[in-house]
C-alpha cells in the first residue's frame, strides 16, 4: 500500500535573518500567529532554544512558551533558499555581510524588510540586493533576552514597515504584535534615531528605563541630548517625526522631559507603556561585553554635526564613554547625570 505524502506547507516562509532579541521575539509572536518562520541564528543561541524553548514575555503579562518543533532554526543561511520574506535583524554593523548572504541563498522574489536601528540599513541592503524588494521598517519597542531561551519586550508600540506591494503590513500583523505601512519611512527612522539616544544614557546609568524617566536630572540630560541632536539635523535639513505619536512634534519631546514628574507620567503614560524592569538594548550589550550600536547613533549626530560646521559636545561626550565602557567589559558604569553632562 503505498504511503501518502504530507501535505505541502503553502504557507508563506518568513526567515528572521540574525535573530538575536528583537529577532527572537518578533519571530516567537509571528509563530504563535501560525506563520511559517525560521530563526536564521548563531550557533550558541541555537544551542539554547533547542534545549529550553522559546518563550516570549512583556510588560502586558503575555507569557507563551514555544516549542522548537513548530518552527525552524538554522545557524546556516542555507535555509534562505527558500524564503518569501526575510526580516533582518541583525546589528547594523553585519549588515553588509548579512546582504551578501541573502544574494547568495534567496530567492530575487523574497521581500527583504530592515528591521534594525539606525537609518543607514535598508540603503546597504538594496544596494547589494538590487533584485529584491526592500523596505525599511521600524521597531519601537525594546526586547532583552532573559536566558534560558526567555526574551522580554519591556515597551509597547507597532511596527512600521515601508509601504509596497502584497500589503505584507497586513499579512505580519498578529495577535499583540501589529505592523503599519507608511510611504515615507525616512522622517520615521530618524524620529526613532533620536529616541533611542537614550539607550547610551540608559546604558551608562545602569537604572531601568522607569527609574531613569522618573528622575528629573536624567530627564534633563536626555532633553539637552535630544534637542542638541534635534538641531543637529534641523541644520541638516532632515525631517524627523516623533514614533510614538505623529501628533507630537519632535522638537517638543526635550520640552515635555523637562516637565515636572507628576505633568510629566501623566503625558508620557498616553505615548508609551514601560515594564517596571525595562532596559535598554545598549544596557544588555555592555553587561554582555558586546560591541554596541553607539556609532549608528551618536556617533552620527555628532559626524552630522561636524560635516555642517557644527558641534555636538554631549553627544560626543556620551559616545566617549560607552566606547570607555566596551573596552572595559565590565558592563555598566553606573554613572550619574552630573558626570555625563558637559
Amino acid at each position: 500500500m503505498a504511503q501518502a505524502s504530507a501535505p505541502k506547507d503553502n504557507r508563506p516562509h518568513i526567515v528572521i535573518a540574525g535573530a538575536g532579541s528583537i529577532g527572537c521575539f518578533v519571530g516567537g509572536l509571528l509563530i504563535r500567529g501560525a506563520h511559517r518562520v525560521t530563526l536564521l541564528m548563531r550557533e550558541r543561541m541555537a544551542d539554547e532554544i533547542l534545549r529550553q524553548g522559546l518563550t516570549i514575555t512583556d510588560f502586558n503579562e503575555l507569557d507563551e512558551e514555544l516549542s522548537p518543533d513548530v518552527f525552524g532554526i538554522a545557524t546556516t543561511p542555507e535555509c534562505l533558499k527558500t524564503a518569501d520574506i526575510i526580516l533582518v535583524t541583525v546589528k547594523s554593523s553585519a549588515t553588509e555581510k548579512m546582504a551578501q548572504e541573502i544574494r547568495a541563498h534567496a530567492p530575487t522574489y523574497a521581500v527583504v524588510i530592515s528591521l534594525q536601528n539606525g537609518v543607514g540599513n535598508a540603503e546597504i541592503l538594496q544596494n547589494n540586493l538590487p533584485d529584491h524588494d526592500v523596505r525599511a521598517g521600524m521597531v519601537p519597542f525594546n526586547v532583552v533576552s532573559k536566558g534560558g531561551g526567555c526574551f522580554h519586550r519591556g515597551t509597547s508600540g507597532d511596527i512600521i514597515i515601508a509601504k509596497g506591494k502584497n500589503h505584507i503590513a497586513r499579512m505580519l500583523s498578529v495577535p499583540d504584535l501589529h505592523f503599519q505601512d507608511r510611504a515615507d519611512m525616512a522622517p520615521v527612522q530618524w524620529g526613532k534615531l533620536l529616541i533611542n539616544l537614550n539607550n547610551a544614557l540608559n546604558a551608562l546609568s545602569g537604572l531601568t528605563l522607569r527609574e531613569q524617566l522618573s528622575s528629573m536630572p536624567w530627564r534633563r540630560l536626555m532633553s539637552d541630548q535630544m534637542a542638541e541632536a534635534v538641531r543637529v539635523l534641523e541644520k541638516a535639513g532632515i525631517s524627523a517625526e516623533t514614533p510614538m505619536s505623529r501628533r507630537i512634534p519632535i522638537r517638543f519631546v526635550p520640552k515635555i522631559l523637562r516637565l515636572p514628574s507628576p505633568v510629566f507620567k501623566r503625558v508620557a503614560r498616553t505615548m508609551l507603556t514601560i515594564d517596571p524592569l525595562a532596559r535598554s538594548s545598549m544596557w544588555e550589550d555592555l553587561e554582555k561585553g558586546r560591541l554596541t550600536e553607539i556609532e549608528e547613533l551618536q556617533g552620527l549626530i555628532v559626524t552630522l554635526a561636524q560635516e555642517k560646521g557644527d558641534k555636538a559636545p554631549i553627544n560626543m561626550r556620551v559616545a566617549s564613554l560607552i566606547r570607555d565602557a566596551e573596552k572595559s567589559g565590565r558592563g555598566s558604569p553606573q554613572l550619574l547625570p552630573h558626570e555625563i553632562h558637559v
